[in-house]
């Protein structure tokens, strides 16, 4: 293979002031989350006290969902053999072999988990203030694409989560990895999120009347993981036992998530009544 014809990849991996390119892509995507959807609730009337704990709230049910997502359903067989692991799952330090502690930061991050930590997150904050629980929803997912975008970037400039060995014109060399070209797997998924964001967002210009059926709430899971399900066609595994199995780790934990978002975009008026016997509104109070 010419690999003079390939994009050979190999960034530093500090973007500046010492700030990795892998944390100002999750700190860039979750202020323009928070900036899409503090201008969402302005727009709807909603109550402005009640955004700020949002964020809170979203940023760590994220963390804490992606982190576990990643121990749990991926490496269990580390993380759950010692309490030292569990306490590695929990802190971002790794025990060494000489006794000593190291800190890493939190190197393991998975997408489903942080879904499912985020729809927890939100769930406790509705209950707080008492809001509509599907315009909530609706509202984050429009939102939700540009971080998805941004952390898949991120994984790009990590030269990590990378794709099959391929021939393709527009293959990377990820140089830290190996010498041979792959499936840019992440750009892939970036470009995927970035699409979606311009489609709800005109959607929601067109139709802003179906922010709290579960519509926007629906479409977000079905694309984002049908968009997943496929391009781990084109990434390596990330883990040995992942081979062994009909579909991989990624795939099989997207099905569930697809389910649901087919059943949310369907659920229509059976999505309102539900909000409505949840004893919320719109603006945030009881009924």
């Amino acid at each position: 293979m010419d690999c003079l014809s390939y994009i050979v990849w190999n960034p530093d991996l500090t973007a500046f002031f010492g700030m990795r390119w892998y944390s100002l892509c999750w700190l860039v995507g979750l202020l323009l989350a928070y900036l899409i959807v503090r201008r969402l609730y302005k727009e709807q009337g909603i109550k402005p006290e009640l955004f700020d704990p949002l964020f809170v709230y979203c940023f760590v049910g994220i963390l804490i969902g992606s982190r576990l997502g990643h121990c749990l359903f991926y490496q269990p067989d580390y993380f759950l053999s010692s309490w030292q692991h569990v306490v590695e799952m929990v802190l971002p330090i790794r025990f060494m072999a000489d006794g000593s502690v190291k800190f890493t930061g939190y190197e393991g991050l998975a997408s489903h988990g942080g879904t499912l930590g985020l729809m927890i997150a939100l769930w406790l904050y509705v209950r707080k203030t008492k809001l509509n629980i599907w315009r909530v929803l609706d509202n984050i997912a429009i939102a939700t694409p540009t971080t998805a975008c941004l952390i898949r970037l991120g994984n790009l400039m990590n030269s990590e989560i990378i794709g099959k060995v391929t021939d393709v014109p527009w293959a990377f060399i990820f140089e830290r990895v190996d010498p041979y070209p792959r499936h840019p797997g992440q750009l892939y998924e970036a470009l995927a999120y970035a699409a979606l964001f311009f489609i709800g967002w005109a959607l929601y210009r067109r139709r802003p009347q179906k922010v709290g059926t579960g519509f926007f709430f629906g479409l977000c899971l079905t694309y984002i993981f049908t968009a997943r399900f496929f391009i781990e066609y084109t990434k390596e595994i990330q883990e040995a036992f992942e081979a062994s199995l009909p579909l991989d780790m990624g795939q099989l934990l997207s099905l569930p998530f697809i389910a649901i978002g087919v059943a949310c975009m369907a659920g229509g008026k059976w999505m309102r009544r539900l909000g409505a016997e949840a004893g919320t509104n719109d603006k945030g109070g009881k009924k």
